[in-house]
């Protein structure tokens, strides 16, 4: 019983009980993560309060918020192609790599912001230092994703994925309230320093990040194949034949969440600003509030998938969020505070949290685990550049139908989410449960490595 191979809807999992490194591996890839979104994220925060006027001057202040937004799209536009590179250097050499020059880059791209001359002192040349920065960040985040998840997800027992990939995506929320606490803070400080401090503080994230993720261990999922022989010559290049069609439901999935986030945060802390609905401290502390309840909320959705496998909830989430869309800039147009910080905890916590702690599991299962990185890194981040241009194209909308239309954007965006679920196989369904319950309970919990027949799933090459 302990040696029959696994389904094969099972298959190149990894080891059923983890590596026993399973912890010390998710600490690693989540640090990394919570200063990738503290970097990638403070951008955000930083255009929609300050970018607008320093490094995009105009009479018309909506202008300035335009060619700031823009100027944060490009870094998303980036991200597909950082995930290209990432995916295949995953797949071809180690998870491990991406995962360490990643956050090098970031790290060094974000403190050189914070360093940057602004339009009133050298003109046109400070907006277009920006968007090279911003387009470098856009690499480094696309590559940073598929290495952390995977490096988690490889290590981590069978019934416990969902609970360890969420540890990874609740780095976002870590990462959101550092900076939205940065910023919190240097809102005190005079002249440029107020969006300037928090740039330049990446730089001792970065350092604490890279001496925690120099002493993870490689996945012994890619360690398996690489032993094997099967590591592919052109991973991208054979997911996308192979795979496509769950590239594109992945896409699907994923404008759910991120799109949707870039209209109920991203675009929502502009709109609360230009409209004088909230102060920037009062928008700030409602985002700290949010993503300080967004940490244990991702890791519970995340962990909630383990339990009832990944499918049902994005159906139910989708929906919500569905009939969330004009709500909740019904509350935030009260111009109470508390009725505005009730609506950003339920957009975050709620609507993307959950699906991003689906996510952390669901995405690497859909694909081959030799082409995995590459597929999981694509469809996660060609996502990105639909949630890239969101804040402008909502912005353009407002401009034209007030905020009815950023609220049927994010309506559009539900349903596609909604529609991609019904279209994606579930990957940890009541039978994938029962068997890895009872590949479980038939081995030896200090068997770690040996406990998977690898090479009989490296043989059938397929996880469906």
């Amino acid at each position: 019983m302990t040696n029959s191979p696994p389904k094969l809807s099972l298959q190149m999992r990894g080891p059923v009980h983890g590596t026993g490194n399973q912890t010390r591996v998710a600490f690693g890839s989540t640090a990394g993560a919570v200063i990738e979104a503290y970097d990638f994220i403070g951008f955000g925060t930083a255009a929609a309060l300050y970018f607008g006027t320093v490094f995009f001057p105009s009479k018309d202040p909506l202008v300035g918020t335009l060619a700031a937004f823009a100027t944060l799209g490009v870094g998303f536009v980036a991200r597909p192609l950082g995930g290209i590179i990432g995916g295949h250097l995953g797949d071809k050499v180690g998870r491990k790599p991406v995962l360490v020059v990643s956050l090098i880059v970031m790290g060094l791209a974000t403190v050189l912001i914070g360093a940057l001359p602004t339009h009133a002192q050298v003109g046109a040349l400070a907006p277009a230092l920006l968007v090279t920065i911003r387009i470098i960040q856009g690499l480094a985040y696309g590559a940073e994703w598929g290495g952390a998840i995977l490096m988690t997800y490889e290590h981590s027992p069978w019934l416990k994925r969902g609970k360890f990939t969420g540890f990874v995506q609740s780095g976002f929320p870590v990462g959101l309230l550092l900076a939205n606490l940065a910023f919190l803070v240097s809102t005190r400080l005079p002249g440029d320093w107020a969006w300037r401090v928090p740039f330049l503080l990446s730089a001792v994230l970065v350092i604490v990040g890279l001496i925690i993720r120099s002493k993870v261990p490689e996945s012994p999922v890619f360690e398996e194949i690489k032993d094997s022989g099967a590591v592919v010559k052109n991973p991208i290049k054979q997911v996308v034949k192979d795979d496509w069609r769950n590239i594109l439901r992945g896409i699907g999935l994923r404008i759910a969440e991120t799109a949707g986030y870039a209209i109920a945060i991203t675009y929502m802390i502009s709109y609360l600003h230009s409209s004088k609905l909230a102060t920037s401290a009062e928008t700030i502390l409602a985002l700290c509030i949010a993503s300080a309840l967004g940490i244990g909320a991702t890791m519970g959705w995340a962990a909630l998938t383990d339990r009832v496998g990944r499918r049902p909830v994005y159906l139910w989430v989708t929906l919500f969020n569905a009939a969330w869309a004009i709500p909740m800039f019904l509350l935030v147009n009260t111009g109470l505070f508390l009725a505005v910080v009730v609506t950003v905890v339920i957009s975050y916590t709620v609507s993307q949290n959950a699906l991003a702690g689906a996510q952390g599991a669901w995405f690497p299962e859909l694909f081959q685990a030799n082409t995995r990185s590459s597929g999981a890194s694509l469809a996660y981040q060609i996502s990105a550049m639909v949630s890239g241009v969101t804040p402008f194209l909502t912005t353009l909308l407002y401009m034209h139908y007030g905020w009815t239309g950023p609220a049927l954007l994010f309506l559009a965006y539900s349903l596609i989410g909604f529609g991609a679920t019904l279209v994606t196989r579930e990957t940890w369904g009541r039978q994938e449960r029962q068997e890895a319950e009872r590949i479980s309970a038939a081995t030896p919990t200090d068997s770690f490595r040996s406990d998977v027949p690898a090479r009989h799933a490296l043989a059938a090459k397929a996880v469906n």
